[in-house]
């Protein structure tokens, strides 16, 4: 069934729909990793977006129920520029067709996403429709002007606390959007961990006596958070905190820097970082669309690591407190394992041990 994408500069580019038959409006995005396409389906920081894949054929491997990332698939629609008919891999359970379908998603296949891409790096993140249906301008108007994405977190969030059991570290989680594969980065730690809704108090996570406390990432923009900017001012000093993409920014916040949004956001699993600590480079996986420039920096806090690409803070530490985060997703899924010794320091950091601090100088 033929379908096309309408953006909101006025950008339409035709194709065929696939997966779940509708319309579908969201924020368009793109992300250049060449596989993970099912762990960027279910990343609860895709929530509201319509994710565009560069790589041009999605869907090969078909979809598993191993590497789902959360309950449910979250972006409001995916395009590509082919997809696969006939996965082949002997973990594959169903197809990418399937999938969407079962999950009330549409898709949309055919159309250059290399245009596409060019559109969105040379405009910026916008708002875009997916349809089959011949609407008006004033109809795509009114749709575009309807659709809001403030506050995702408070939709992708967990509703209520619950634990999960472990002899190591006691790590109190507040769930942002949390990815399934960082908790299991905690729970290959041996780690008991216990996981708060974002709402919830400073006084509830505190009572419970954790042994640190880990921000995750999420969807949205940080500063409509302001809720939880405030309940994170008031863990300052309490415990040892960690943050990850939204956790870093609204950690940032709290600290009294700043956040800003890109043009069109980082996404992907090629990411090149600096950490200053261990001098190495590390490819990262990314999944964000807002950040902590070197200027935006808190006072309290020095730069661990560096985005390569546009300079941009991907990681801070204070100069006094166990507190730390990034902004990169160190639990990767998808992407390569690189990374993950950011939970080991995470841990020591909890165990009374101060980590070797360098700045960018």
């Amino acid at each position: 069934m033929k379908a096309k994408l309408i953006l909101e500069n006025g950008s339409i580019l035709e194709g065929k729909a696939f997966g779940y038959i509708g319309e579908s409006i969201g924020e368009v995005v793109f992300n250049t990793g060449m596989t993970g396409y099912q762990e960027v389906l279910t990343d609860p920081s895709c929530s509201g977006q319509i994710v565009t894949m560069t790589y041009p054929l999605i869907g090969n491997y078909g979809i598993n129920l191993e590497d789902i990332e959360s309950e449910k698939v979250q972006v409001k629609a995916l395009i590509v520029r082919e997809f696969c008919e006939s996965p082949s891999n002997w973990r594959c359970e169903m197809d990418l067709d399937g999938y969407l379908k079962q999950n009330k998603v549409m898709g949309l296949q055919g159309i250059d996403t290399r245009a596409l891409t060019k559109i969105l790096r040379n405009n910026g993140t916008m708002k875009g429709i997916i349809t089959t249906a011949e609407l008006t301008d004033e109809e795509v108007k009114e749709k575009l002007k309807g659709f809001n994405n403030e506050s995702p977190v408070k939709s992708v969030t967990s509703k209520a606390v619950y634990e999960i059991k472990g002899e190591g570290k006691h790590i109190a989680v507040i769930d942002l959007g949390v990815k399934s594969n960082i908790l299991r980065s905690f729970q290959k730690r041996n780690c008991r961990l216990t996981v708060f809704p974002a709402t919830a108090t400073p006084n509830e996570i505190l009572s419970i006596n954790p042994d640190g406390i880990f921000l995750s990432d999420g969807p949205g923009d940080p500063k409509d958070l302001t809720d939880i900017v405030e309940n994170i001012k008031e863990l300052i000093g309490k415990k040892p905190i960690f943050g990850i993409s939204l956790g870093h920014q609204l950690l940032a916040l709290s600290l009294g820097g700043n956040t800003s949004k890109l043009k069109f956001g980082h996404r992907g699993s090629n990411h090149p970082v600096k950490d200053f600590i261990t001098n190495k480079v590390y490819i990262t996986s990314q999944n964000h669309g807002y950040v902590v420039g070197i200027s935006d920096l808190p006072k309290e806090m020095i730069v661990t690591h560096v985005n390569l690409n546009d300079s941009t803070v991907e990681g801070m530490q204070h100069k006094t407190l166990p507190i730390f985060s990034v902004q990169f997703n160190p639990e990767t899924c998808p992407g390569s394992n690189g990374t993950e010794y950011i939970f080991d320091r995470f841990l020591e950091m909890t165990g009374g041990e101060k980590v070797c601090q360098k700045t960018t100088a």
